[in-house]
């Protein structure tokens, strides 16, 4: 027992040994030879999930860090809390019908000199114009 948490922990060969086996996919029925085994079904449509899962995380460990820096210019464009400028931005991609992610790189490629997209930039002014216009 863990005197942190109170739990008792097993090991993974204890979790795996007390598991039922999967057979390889060689020992699955032929085509017409019956169902599917629904446990193996399962554990196929959870890795698939998984799989999707991780290539969300991916993407957005890779697009992240652009985010941010677009959240920090908003944050001194404004000027506005952090949470505010994320609002900012959401309320961009929608108006703009075009991701958050997307918006966030034309707005950092727009301080490097690349042209922000015109409704990207329209949605952008009309947003920060009402973050102002809040503030007093």
């Amino acid at each position: 027992m863990s005197a942190a948490t109170g739990f008792v922990r097993t090991s993974v060969a204890e979790e795996c040994s007390q598991r039922r086996a999967v057979p390889p996919d060689d020992a699955a029925p032929a085509k017409g030879e019956g169902t599917a085994d629904p446990e193996r079904e399962l554990l196929a449509a959870r890795v698939e999930e998984l799989s999707a899962e991780v290539g969300q995380l991916r993407q957005a460990l890779e697009t992240r860090p652009v985010i941010d820096q677009a959240r920090g210019m908003v944050m001194a464009l404004a000027p506005c809390d952090a949470e505010t400028a994320w609002q900012v931005l959401v309320r961009v991609s929608q108006h703009s019908n075009v991701k958050l992610r997307n918006v966030a790189a034309a707005l950092v490629a727009g301080a490097e000199g690349t042209p922000v997209p015109k409704p990207v930039r329209k949605n952008l002014a009309a947003a920060l114009h009402s973050v102002r216009s809040a503030r007093g």
